[in-house]
Order: C-alpha cells, then structure tokens, then sequence
C-alpha cells in the first residue's frame, strides 16, 4: 500500500511540475502532456535500465498515466490570473515529487534485494531523472546540477531506507514529510554545495 501511496503522489507532483514549465516555456498543449508525462516516468524508466528491470514494465502502470493525464489536463485548463500563483507553486511539487519518487525507488531496489548503493542509485534516479529530463527538454540547465541541494536529499532517503531506518509505513511517511521539508527549506534559504568556478576575473 504504502508503495502505491508514493507512486501516485509522485506521478501527481512531477506530472503538475513538469506541466508548469512547460507552460512557463510558452509550449503548445502537446508539449505541456509529453513535458508532464517525462517528467512523471522519465527517472523509473531509467532506474529501471540500471538495475535491471525491463523498461516494458513501465508500460503496465496504466492508472498512474491516467492520473497523470489528469493533473496535467486540470492545470492546463487553471484559469491565468490563478495558475500566476501556481507557478510560485513549481518548486513545491518538485519537492514532492522529489521525496515521493526517492522513496519509492529506494524501496524498488530494496525489495529486488539489492546492495545498500544500488538503492542509493535507485533513489537519486527515481528521484531527479525525470526532473533532468524535463530541464533538457526545456532548454534549462538541470536544476539538480546547479542549484539549491537537490539530490543530496535522494541520496539522504536512500541511505535511511538502505540500511532500515525507515521501514513501516509510518516511518516512511515521516520520512517522505522530512525530505520535502528540507528541499523547500534549501531552496527557501538557498542552501547550495560547495562549487568551484573556472571562470576568473580578468
């Protein structure tokens, strides 16, 4: 059940964010569906190469395309002057796709039975692969690479449910509230990684 909670939560979250930019990039109705629906499944369909899935099986989850669909559909049709304020709105379904999505990958890989750092891969692809995709599609530079702590939160949630810190449903759901929280906290307050610049001044 609780697999199935984050699945639906996730496809939501990434379906409305990858909607958004696709509006914000002034796209065509066709480009908001095909934007949303990469977005939603784009980083299963690569966890799924890596450790081994086949990526048919993507293909069989029929109710979450339609549940995608629909919260594509239904931002599409938000009124202007309301969907304005929605798109303040875009980090925050990113971040729930984010926990949502590195939740339940990290427990794919576990229930297939896979070392501690195949469910970290399992959750940072789950996580962010579809949010990458999205970027590159929309000619933006993957959030995930640049900006605000991004995957280090996937990475976080993998190594909690890796080494069973978090098993019961109630556990993850704490989890899954804990990393959205930190998501908005370090975008709200720009907590960054230490990067360094080849770009000197003259």
């Amino acid at each position: 059940m609780t697999w199935e909670v984050f699945s639906i939560i996730g496809t939501i979250a990434f379906a409305i964010s990858g909607a958004i930019v696709a509006m914000e990039e002034e796209y065509d109705i066709l480009g908001v569906y095909i934007l949303g629906i990469v977005t939603a499944f784009g980083g299963g369909a690569v966890r799924n190469l890596l450790i081994g899935v086949p990526v048919s099986a993507l293909w069989e989850q029929g109710m979450l395309f339609q549940v995608a669909l629909v919260a594509m559909t239904t931002v599409f049709l938000f009124p202007n002057n309301l969907l304005k304020h929605w798109r303040k709105w875009g980090n925050f379904f990113d971040a729930i796709g984010l926990a949502a999505f590195a939740i339940q990958g990290a427990l794919f890989a576990t229930g297939m039975n896979h070392p501690i750092s195949a469910v970290v891969v399992a959750a940072v692809l789950t996580g962010s692969g579809g949010g990458i995709i999205r970027d590159l599609l929309a000619g933006r530079r993957p959030l995930v690479l640049r900006a605000e702590i991004y995957a280090a939160w996937a990475i976080l949630a993998g190594l909690i449910i890796g080494f069973g810190i978090a098993s019961s449903p109630l556990q993850l759901y704490i989890l899954f509230v804990g990393i959205v929280s930190l998501r908005v906290l370090s975008y709200t307050y720009k907590w960054r990684l230490p990067n360094r610049s080849l770009q000197s001044a003259a």
